[in-house]
């Protein structure tokens, strides 16, 4: 198994922590003042909060590593894929009953990990072109 060493790969891995650990905290925390203005209810955005700071702890980890096997950092795109695909679940009808702000807040989140997904694919493609 070969391992992806690139400082640009890890300062995205970085940058998602902060933003996972940021929205977790929002999530986890401050779920009933979210909810009133997001229309998100607790029992949905808590658990995937407490999720994000779990997640979050991970990738602080991973940042720190000088190298990083290919199958973790294809991973971590996968799970950052299907947090938007998940996203976009949750705006369907009959899933959540979001409020303007509420489908703004997903839409939001849906979209910066996806920018977050695509920088570590391109990271992990650069990395492999200069290996």
């Amino acid at each position: 198994m070969s391992a992806v060493q690139s400082s640009f790969l890890r300062r995205v891995i970085a940058v998602d922590a902060a933003a996972c650990a940021a929205s977790g905290a929002l999530m986890a925390f401050a779920a009933q003042p979210l909810a009133a203005l997001t229309g998100l209810q607790p029992a949905l955005t808590q658990p995937a909060g407490v999720f994000l700071l779990v997640w979050a702890a991970l990738l602080a980890f991973l940042a720190t590593r000088p190298a990083l096997p290919r199958p973790v950092v294809w991973t971590l795109i996968g799970v950052n894929v299907l947090w938007v695909v998940e996203s976009a679940l949750v705006l369907m009808p009959g899933w959540a009953q979001p409020t303007a702000l509420g489908y703004g807040f997903v839409i939001a989140q849906a979209a910066a990990v996806a920018v977050i997904a695509d920088l570590q694919f391109m990271g992990l493609r650069r990395a492999e072109r200069l290996a």
